[in-house]
């Protein structure tokens, strides 16, 4: 099964990489064409793993890979949106942080994290459910998860 979709992912990413795909159904047609038959919910997974993300360029909204963007500034506003949606809990725990998500989205939350190059962050792990974030030396891991905290807590004037 995960050679499969091994396989099926790095199908989307080539199909994503293309450009010019706005849509799940898109995937799904594009796949289809290439002989893999998958569901909505399939695609979105697989998507959610790779860490596509609806972008507008030239006033068009496609999907692209997190390889496809730059800056920075991407990254760190992607990354509060990303740990209030996908976040369930942060935990320190001596010199690391443990963050809590629904299962098969740690991947796309550590990916975030990575992406924004926190100065105070090492590195992450990411498993199914949970991402272990790696303090550098000298950084109060409890401090850092506040602020993992306060940026995962939605703003009052933020559409839902």
């Amino acid at each position: 099964m995960t050679a499969a979709r091994n396989l099926r992912q790095k199908l989307i990413g080539e199909i994503l990489r293309s450009g010019g795909v706005a849509s799940q159904d898109e995937v799904s047609a594009k796949l289809s064409e290439l002989g893999h038959e998958v569901t909505q919910a399939t695609i979105s997974r697989d998507l959610g793993r790779l860490g596509a993300v609806k972008i507008k360029r030239g006033g068009v909204l496609n999907y692209a890979l997190p390889d496809q963007i730059s800056g920075n500034d991407w990254a760190g506003a992607r990354l509060a949106e990303i740990l209030g949606e996908w976040v369930r809990s942060i935990e320190a725990s001596g010199s690391i942080i443990v963050l809590k998500t629904p299962p098969g989205s740690a991947h796309l939350v550590g990916l975030a994290i990575d992406q924004t190059e926190l100065a105070d962050v090492a590195g992450t792990i990411s498993g199914d459910d949970t991402v272990f974030v790696a303090v550098r030396d000298g950084v109060v891991a409890e401090a850092l998860a506040t602020r993992l905290r306060a940026l995962s807590t939605p703003n009052s004037g933020k559409d839902s």
